[in-house]
Order: C-alpha cells, then sequence, then structure tokens
C-alpha cells in the first residue's frame, strides 16, 4: 500500500514517535512525505521514504496528484486544528481524500486505527481499486 506521511510544523516530533511506534507495519508499505516530514521520519524511524517538495512548495499538490492518479491508499495527516497555518492547501488535501475514498488519519488516535487496521488487511479492498 501507498502510504501518505504529513505533519503540521507542530506535530513533526509526534508523527516522528508514531512512525518509530509502528515502524513494523509502515516498513511493509511504500511511504510518501513532504520533504521535512520524510526526512525527519527517515532518520528517527529509519524507514525509507519517497519525498516530495516541502508542504508549503508544492509537495501538498505532489500529494493530491498522486491521490487523484489513485496512487495513494491511505493518508496520515497530522494537523494542528488551532493552526491555520496554509489551511486552504491542505483542506484540499482532505477533500480529494473524501472524494477518492483514501482513507485519511488527521490525529493520532484515528493514525494508530488506520495502522493497525492496515496490518490486519481491512485494507485491502484499495488493491481491487487499483
Amino acid at each position: 500500500m501507498n502510504i501518505a506521511l504529513v505533519a503540521d510544523d507542530t506535530k513533526k516530533k509526534l508523527m516522528e514517535n508514531l512512525c518509530i511506534a509502528y515502524r513494523h507495519i509502515l516498513c511493509k508499505h511504500e511511504l510518501y512525505a513532504t520533504a521535512t516530514t520524510g526526512r525527519l521520519v527517515e532518520e528517527a524511524a529509519n524507514l525509507n521514504i519517497h519525498k516530495y517538495l516541502a508542504g508549503q512548495l508544492g509537495g501538498a499538490e505532489q500529494i493530491g496528484a498522486q491521490i487523484m492518479n489513485n496512487g495513494i491508499d491511505a493518508m496520515i495527516f497530522l494537523r494542528n486544528p488551532s493552526s491555520p497555518q496554509h489551511f486552504d492547501e491542505f483542506n484540499s488535501l482532505f477533500r480529494l481524500c473524501d472524494a477518492h475514498n483514501i482513507p485519511l488519519a488527521t490525529n493520532l488516535a484515528t493514525a494508530e486505527i488506520l495502522l493497525l487496521a492496515l496490518d490486519r488487511g481491512d485494507l485491502d479492498w484499495r488493491n481491487v481499486v487499483r
């Protein structure tokens, strides 16, 4: 499965810790991330990450294009709901996930549920869609 990882600046350490904790699941999949998040996760969790541009410099659009081309199966986007930073460009990713039935986790609790479901095979239906 292809998993997109994006984190607000205030949530990057949380993303690193999530990826360290669930490395045993994530290492079985193709991971995509915006530049800084990808670099941090790669270093912290020793995972291979396909890195896009920084989120505000076009990385969000690159992930969006991959979603529209059925190239992303799940997204973890740890966001800070009280931060208006780049709201419009990232909100478009949420709309694309909804439009293309891409499971989306926007906080730690749903990210853990999504990763455990992925490990159980609950998202194998995405292989049929592709």
